[in-house]
């Protein structure tokens, strides 16, 4: 009896240490998620300018117009 309950337990030590490192990653990287959606609620403007939601077309900073194809106005100005 003594080598059957030996095998169990290193059959089960070994079950467990794989799942319990399985549910510590998962854990692991729901709190990273969890850590960046509060970063972008408290912090919207630390997001790089590409990732940011545009408000509508691009416009010239001088003189307000909309630029359509160029990133440059005939006044002078560049887009904002």
């Amino acid at each position: 009896m003594k080598p059957l309950a030996r095998l169990k337990t290193r059959r089960f030590g070994r079950d467990t240490v794989s799942d319990m490192l399985f549910k510590v990653i998962i854990v692991f990287l729901g709190l990273i998620v969890l850590v960046a959606l509060i970063g972008r609620v408290l912090f919207p403007s630390a997001l790089p300018r590409a990732m940011r939601k545009r408000s509508g077309p691009l416009r010239c900073g001088k003189c307000g117009r909309y630029l359509i194809g160029q990133k440059t106005c005939d006044c002078g100005g560049r887009a904002k």
